[in-house]
């Protein structure tokens, strides 16, 4: 049987454009079809934190311009991004199986996600999300619009949004029915759109999901055989950006916990990353590992080429 796989893929993969995004895609394609060619199984997640920055601060722009463009609420602006980020990785996926000859469907599905309306995270908001600003853009905008900025690695400062666990992907039995039928299968995009349970059904929440967390529930519930979590370095490095950098090709659930405890990785950036790929390890009843790798390098990765490994 062919072993199953769930792909995040990072920011890195997308751009902060469309038409950036529609380039880089064609970079990533060819990585996710190098696993299909090589019998893998291979559901994909993926990152939205830029776009939906990106929309929502246009939206919000127009109808404080005085326009007829309506306010669109944080959910309606992630279910955005999940159509049109899907819509160009199904595009450049279905290319370069066309180009190499594979007969495979490839399909966007609009996921919700359902997370609890008490969660902490509404009430310390930690998702970057949207542009990167100098302090003193980020100052002005905080002043006017009562947004939380925070200096996210380095790059700049970026808003932040409550980034609640996700508990139940909604849309998980027509996933699986998909996965079931040979389809490569695009999901929980952005991390799902966050959904609370009320009396008269789902209801959107204004919030940004993890997507490794995401990522990480999906490929529990599909009992897949990896995580493989894509970011924009090649491995896991403990003493990040310090003169005793030192990369890490593999880690025990017990050596991630210590790394942890030493706040080796960074919040909103590489931590979630760990912690998702330790949630799958640890719920994964037949030895699923986890990986965590650069997107250029992901085939070499899972050869034990390069990447971190995450074991029990």
């Amino acid at each position: 049987m062919a072993e199953r796989i769930v792909v995040a893929l990072g920011g890195n993969a997308l751009g902060n454009t469309p038409e950036q995004q529609l380039a880089l895609v064609q970079g990533t394609a060819k990585t996710i079809v190098d696993l299909v060619e090589k019998g893998y199984e291979v559901v994909i997640g993926h990152g939205n934190g830029p776009q939906v920055g990106m929309i929502n601060l246009a939206m919000e722009f127009s109808a404080n311009k005085g326009g007829n463009t309506p306010y669109m609420p944080f959910p309606e602006c992630g279910a955005m991004t999940q159509g049109y980020i899907g819509y160009h990785l199904q595009q450049a996926i279905q290319a370069e199986l066309a180009a190499r000859g594979i007969k495979k469907p490839c399909a966007t599905v609009v996921t919700q996600v359902v997370v609890d309306e008490n969660d902490p995270g509404f009430q310390h908001p930690t998702k970057p999300v949207g542009s990167f600003y100098t302090k003193e853009e980020a100052d002005k905008i905080a002043a006017e619009k009562g947004f939380i900025f925070v200096e996210d690695a380095g790059r700049g400062y970026r808003r932040v949004v409550p980034s609640p666990i996700p508990k139940r992907i909604v849309e998980l039995e027509v996933v699986e029915q998909l996965v079931a039928s040979g389809a490569i299968v695009i999901t929980v995009g952005g991390g799902g759109i966050p959904v609370v349970e009320t009396q008269n059904g789902l209801k959107g929440v204004a919030a940004v999901i993890d997507k490794d967390r995401a990522s990480s529930l999906l490929a529990q519930d599909l009992k897949a055989d990896r995580l493989i979590i894509l970011t924009a370095v090649d491995r896991v490095c403990i003493n990040f950006n310090k003169p005793d950098q030192k990369e890490l090709p593999s880690m025990t659930l017990a050596e991630a916990e210590q790394y942890i405890g030493e706040k080796q990785f960074a919040p909103g950036s590489m931590l979630p990353k760990v912690q998702s790929c330790m949630e799958f390890v640890k719920n994964n009843a037949h030895g699923g590992t986890a990986l965590i790798t650069s997107l250029s390098r992901a085939a070499e990765a899972l050869e034990g080429k390069t990447g971190t490994v995450l074991t029990k």
